[in-house]
């Protein structure tokens, strides 16, 4: 369940102290469920309505509640134009008007006056025609494993837990505490997300390697820019082309078996080198010496081989 684009991947793998998370789809279930609604100017199952509609295209975690959460009919016809604007949320024409659904930055952006909500999740605010039509609250829920591995990644790594999200503080925050990472940061757009992990590799010793995971086209730049970029394989697909690591199975603990894998993977490089040089050395030496002739050494050259194939497999322990 996880693809390693090279063994340089794997090297470093085996070195990193820093990890890097986004939230949305890697540290919480991606799950989104509609948890308040509030209209202006309109029923709430119209904002809906609209909303499902305008997000209809995107394949978005929080695209998907609102879709979820909608029970009428689509009418795809009616949207046009459509525009994801990645950290600001998504734009198009429905029904000839401009819809325009996303969280603060927007609202601030097309400088519209609005409620200020502040509710535990993701407040995704509707802009209609440059006038306010409300707000749809969505919550997410941490995934049941997230805390399993992040214990591993402290106790066996000695890690750095670092998240870096595109939500609000007041969705963000809590969940950090719960998890009892190291740094929080919010309210981000991707340039954003990419200092963090410049300014994180910057203060990092030779031997020291930074892990970033994220799943979304958000999450792109920073996994490219990462020493290993890692993305779970229900990505978007700029995250997984970014990626060095792929979770396939989409299950944060796969992270933990890469790590164990690409430990055990560099001792046994090791080991099998430290062998193969100490048997070179003594056959040399017994050849200068007159204990060993030409067939002698071609079959201890074989043997090596074979003591190091063996020892390879131990590998696969990690991989059943």
């Amino acid at each position: 369940g996880i693809l390693v684009k090279g063994g340089n991947y794997l090297e470093a793998l085996a070195k990193t102290d820093t990890f890097i998370f986004d939230k949305t789809g890697t540290l919480t279930e991606g799950v989104f469920q509609v948890q308040e609604i509030k209209a202006v100017g309109m029923s709430e199952d119209e904002l809906l309505k609209i909303a499902a509609h305008v997000e209809s295209y995107s394949n978005h975690p929080i695209a998907q509640s609102i879709r979820t959460a909608y029970k009428g009919r689509y009418d795809k016809r009616k949207v046009k134009r459509v525009r994801e604007d990645a950290g600001y949320g998504v734009s198009a024409l429905y029904d000839g008007e401009w819809i325009h659904i996303g969280n603060r930055r927007m609202v601030d952006r097309y400088q519209i006056e609005t409620d200020h909500v502040e509710r535990p999740g993701t407040v995704l605010y509707v802009i209609i025609k440059r006038r306010y039509a409300g707000y749809i609250v969505i919550r997410d829920s941490i995934k049941e494993d997230t805390r399993d591995t992040f214990r591993y990644l402290k106790d066996k790594c000695g890690a750095v837990l670092v998240m870096l999200t595109g939500d609000t503080g007041k969705a963000s925050i809590p969940i950090a505490r719960e998890l009892e990472m190291d740094y929080a940061y919010t309210n981000l757009l991707p340039e954003d997300k990419l200092e963090h992990v410049e300014d994180f590799l910057s203060i990092q010793g030779n031997g020291e390697r930074l892990v970033c995971v994220g799943d979304g086209i958000n999450d792109a730049p920073v996994l490219a820019g990462a020493d290993v970029g890692a993305a779970m394989g229900s990505g978007a697909d700029a995250a997984i082309e970014a990626a060095d690591v792929i979770l396939i199975e989409d299950e944060l603990p796969r992270i933990v078996d890469a790590i164990k894998i690409a430990r055990e993977t560099l001792k046994i490089v090791n080991q099998n080198i430290t062998f193969a040089l100490f048997i070179k050395i003594l056959i040399l030496v017994l050849a200068v010496t007159g204990w060993f002739n030409m067939w002698e050494a071609i079959l201890s050259e074989v043997g090596v081989m074979f003591v190091a194939i063996l020892n390879s497999t131990g590998v696969a322990k990690y991989t059943v």
